[in-house]
């Protein structure tokens, strides 16, 4: 049953994809941050297989502990499924007991998801058949932020400057021609995926077969990019409340720090984060780089959320590496630490978020 005056909102976490562990983690922040006399959550695991299970909403045991992500197994609870029909409740929960019921009145679903089934505009599809309001970007910018090449090119075109690449189809390799182009260093990364994850830092040509076939394990579109030099800044931008402007918050410097050459998955999640929040740029790169993140929200016509990452050279030239459209929200998350700095703490960004979604709705808007 629904408790009167107060909005259920189903959190959606877990799921298929590599950063499983990290959407956990980020869910347990976001529980931690609902007023229990303002929201009822439903939460909602989704295992590695893809099975959707109802947990039971603890935070303390999405936490990372002794360098360990969560995760969640099908012994969480009972079935749910999505009923992709817009005349019926939306959530349902296969009771082996009980047989299935219905979850009362879910009012928005909150998919803390990260990476392919959950940020890529699959999840989203779905909640838009089952006529369910959600948290973030719709199915087209979702589906073009996960995907680098596309997030490049769309951004290109509104004169955001992006730094050189290659995009490697399956059975494709790199030309000579390519190789002169772009020179090294070189990244190598999966085109749909996030956390670092199938990222490769190639030095010397010799290696480029290996790091290639590591980002084909994630996907079989890979990247190749110019190791840009420069320091690493983000950017996070909200949908205007009440349908104004969208807003980029203050900016942050990331280091990998300790033995880190570059900002991998181990320094993101599971080493103490080395950051500056305001980054100490000059007054007209920071007017730079938040107008260009507001133009990319805008380019790929995102919604709710993101964060927008970009390479800040020694010239003070500014490039964008790319654009995450449900970002990380654990403790050492940036976009809830920038806005934290920007004057929303994270209960109050998390409270804005639900409300957008309410405000937008489902379908054209």
């Amino acid at each position: 049953m629904t408790t009167p005056g107060k909005t259920r909102v189903a959190l959606v976490f877990g799921g298929r994809s590599p950063e499983h562990g990290i959407s956990c983690v980020s869910a347990g922040s976001v529980l931690a941050a609902l007023d229990p006399d303002e929201f009822e959550v439903v939460p909602v695991g989704i295992t590695r297989a893809g099975r959707w299970v109802l947990t039971s909403g603890d935070p303390g045991a999405l936490a990372i502990s002794a360098r360990r992500l969560p995760e969640i197994t099908a012994e969480a609870g009972a079935d749910v499924v999505l009923r992709a029909d817009p005349t019926a409740n939306g959530l349902m929960v296969l009771d082996p007991a009980e047989g299935p019921r219905a979850l009362a009145g879910v009012d928005v679903v909150f998919p803390v998801l990260h990476g392919a089934y959950g940020e890529d505009g699959t999840i989203q599809g779905m909640l838009e058949m089952a006529g369910v309001p959600y948290v973030g970007a719709n199915v087209f910018a979702s589906a073009a932020a996960m995907d680098k090449e596309f997030t490049k090119k769309l951004c290109a075109v509104e004169g955001i400057p992006v730094g050189p690449y290659a995009v490697l189809r399956s059975g494709v390799t790199l030309s000579e021609a390519e190789k002169q182009r772009l020179g090294l260093p070189v990244f190598v990364k999966p085109s749909r995926a996030g956390s670092s994850f199938g990222i490769t830092k190639v030095d010397d040509w010799a290696d480029l077969e290996a790091a290639v076939a590591a980002a084909r394990q994630i996907d079989p579109k890979v990247l190749v990019e110019a190791a840009v030099v420069g320091r690493e800044i983000e950017c996070g931008v909200l949908e205007g409340e009440a349908g104004g402007a969208a807003e980029a918050s203050v900016l942050a410097e990331v280091r990998a720090g300790g033995d880190h050459d570059w900002y991998d998955f181990e320094a993101k999640y599971l080493s103490e984060p080395e950051y500056d929040i305001p980054a100490d740029l000059p007054e007209h790169v920071t007017r730079q780089v938040q107008e260009y993140a507001v133009r990319a929200f805008a380019a790929l016509d995102c919604a709710g959320l993101a964060r927008v990452d970009f390479f800040v050279t020694p010239d003070l030239d500014v490039y964008l590496n790319e654009i995450n459209t449900m970002p990380g929200f654990t403790p050492t998350s940036m976009f809830p630490l920038m806005w934290a700095a920007s004057g929303l703490e994270y209960p109050k960004l998390v409270n804005r978020l639900i409300r957008t979604a309410q405000r937008r709705g489902v379908g054209l808007h």
